[in-house]
């Protein structure tokens, strides 16, 4: 597996996005309002600490069913502390991967794609590279 790494730039220019207070309906649809909460900056909401903080584009389909999908990018923070349930970027037999860790009742990673089995690493050898803490996916392919 290639693993694509890129470093959030120090002086980034804040971008700054409307940000409505109407939430978005997933069931019936409900009348627009115009009103704007607030604006948002995503390197400021995806971003809690810049130095400890990459990106990586996503390969596979073993992480489809919590909507994680080929080609996504993933934000991972390296100084976030691993905890049960997180989704990771874990080194498996020199390669990277991105699953979901479960610490009881013993290490494992585990797929969110039942194509997929669990894979139990050696405690000793189980290396966490960072948590993922936000994933990008593209719902339109740029034309």
């Amino acid at each position: 597996m290639i693993l694509e790494i890129w470093t959030p730039p120090e002086n980034c220019q804040v971008v700054a996005i409307p940000l409505f207070t109407e939430r978005a309906s997933c069931g019936f649809p409900s009348p627009a309002q115009d009103y704007v909460e607030a604006e948002l900056d995503l390197n400021e909401y995806c971003i809690r600490r810049r130095s400890s903080t990459f990106f990586v584009r996503a390969i596979g389909n073993s992480m489809r069913d919590i909507g994680l999908h080929s080609g996504d990018l993933l934000v991972v923070d390296k100084a976030e502390k691993p905890q049960h349930g997180d989704i990771v970027i874990a080194e498996i037999n020199g390669e990277f991967t991105v699953k979901r860790l479960l610490l009881r009742p013993r290490p494992a990673l585990q797929a969110m794609n039942p194509d997929y089995g669990t894979l139990y690493p050696d405690p000793e050898q189980l290396q966490i590279f960072g948590v993922v803490t936000h994933f990008v996916h593209r719902t339109r392919e740029n034309g």
